[in-house]
């Protein structure tokens, strides 16, 4: 049996997920012949379609009586799989987490600067007080993590959430410290706690400069690293 092209794969791939996210999950999108008659293209490039499909998340087959294809939507663990395991093979590491880490940071933090939820404030605070419990560099990786799961529960945007998710488990990975003299790590706490500050006091764009000089500071010892 002749095989379907690459190219066409790909097209009848991306048609079946729109056709699947034009509907609500669970739905029954048709059986294989349906979808193929749908589609204007033969049975094996359906199939192979669903395959890939499958695999994202997006599809589910059932055989026997009521089968056919039925969509159905990726949950967030699986995406945050097929991105992290995407960006190892091209190369992604620690020194990429923190860029874009800090380049996120830009973006959520003056967001949840203008948030009036008491939940943050205090947990902001709480994070201000373990500031000073920082001297080890373990102690500042777990602050840093918990302050942007806790930007998280308040930033509606998926597509930096997921961003997010995927570099913090890069940068959990670990690598050479940044800021790891007594006069390094007093100059991240001290820029800790003006951020943290910022937000503190609902004031968005003295966060949005906090958070971009503390990128700044982070790109200058990535190249000198990097040298």
């Amino acid at each position: 049996m002749k095989q379907p092209k690459p190219r066409l794969v790909q097209e009848i791939t991306d048609r079946l997920r729109d056709l699947i996210l034009e509907r609500e999950p669970g739905e029954q999108i048709g059986s294989l012949n349906e979808v193929a008659q749908l589609l204007g293209v033969g049975i094996v490039t359906v199939q192979q379609a669903a395959r890939l499909l499958e695999h994202e998340g997006f599809l589910t087959v059932r055989r026997g009586p009521g089968g056919g294809y039925y969509g159905t939507r990726p949950d967030e663990a699986a995406l945050e799989r097929a991105l992290s395991a995407y960006l190892r093979v091209h190369g992604f590491g620690y020194r990429e987490a923190l860029e874009m880490m800090s380049l996120l940071d830009c973006e959520m933090m003056p967001v949840a600067a203008q948030s009036d939820n008491e939940e943050l404030r205090e947990a902001l605070n709480g994070l201000v007080k373990r500031l000073d419990l920082c001297d080890v560099r373990e102690e500042r990786v777990s602050l840093e993590q918990d302050l942007r799961l806790l930007l998280l529960r308040f930033i509606k945007r998926p597509l930096v959430e997921l961003m997010t998710r995927v570099t913090t488990h890069s940068y959990r990975a670990g690598g050479p410290a940044l800021f790891d003299s007594p006069e390094d790590v007093a100059i991240w706490k001290n820029g800790r706690r003006r951020l943290f500050q910022a937000m503190l006091d609902k004031d968005p764009e003295l966060t949005r400069f906090e958070a971009e000089r503390h990128r700044q500071e982070v790109l200058q010892r990535l190249r000198r690293q990097a040298r």
